[in-house]
């Protein structure tokens, strides 16, 4: 079976690729599907959410508001961490269980689309990285435009939040510029494809 893990930047376009990546019949393990799945009402992870930060961060059905969320952790640091301790080792086993599931299955082909793919770890489970780079602007532009309610200050406090592009450049092995149209990111898809299927 093989394992591709897609990576990138906040509203850097990995959901693009990531579709693109399923037209090839690739099984996609979505690591942000998993997240909001964790703080659902009545998950472990949502009660010890709710444990630290309060139940502030609670929408009307119980479960996580993640703006109210972002807003406390993107500022602070530490408080970014508390949150990182709840779910990413949660996140990683689920993933991981997924990745299993896969193989007993024998799956040909899963891509693993997560944005701290190597922050956690999840490198280790992989063949390949493919990295989605963006412009800064861009990428401010494009946040802002997906999250109406986000300040300029508060898109950049997520960005930064994140490991810088040009570090996880160092451990792509395809790397696809989507700062351009719909059009010009599926033709650098299309090639870097062709590039890993002749490989």
């Amino acid at each position: 079976m093989m394992v591709i893990g897609l990576t990138g930047g906040i509203a850097s376009g990995k959901s693009t690729i990531s579709v693109l990546f399923s037209q090839k019949g690739a099984v996609i393990i979505d690591a942000d599907v998993i997240a909001r799945n964790l703080l659902c009402s009545g998950t472990s992870a949502c009660s010890d959410v709710v444990a630290h930060f309060g139940e502030g961060v609670l929408k009307a059905d119980g479960s996580i508001d993640r703006k109210e969320l972002g807003k406390i952790v993107f500022s602070d640091e530490k408080e970014l961490q508390v949150l990182n301790d709840i779910t990413h080792p949660r996140i990683v086993r689920e993933i991981s269980q997924q990745l299993e599931h896969c193989r007993l299955e024998n799956k040909e082909f899963v891509v693993i689309d997560a944005a701290l793919l190597l922050e956690v770890g999840l490198d280790a489970l992989v063949d390949e990285i493919w990295l989605v780079v963006i412009d800064e602007r861009t990428q401010v532009d494009r946040l802002m435009a997906r999250e109406k309610m986000l300040t300029l200050q508060e898109a950049m406090e997520r960005i930064k939040a994140q490991r810088p592009q040009k570090e996880k450049i160092k451990y792509a092995h395809r790397i696809i510029d989507n700062s351009g149209t719909r059009e010009q990111t599926r033709d650098k898809f299309e090639k870097a494809w062709r590039d890993f299927c002749s490989s």
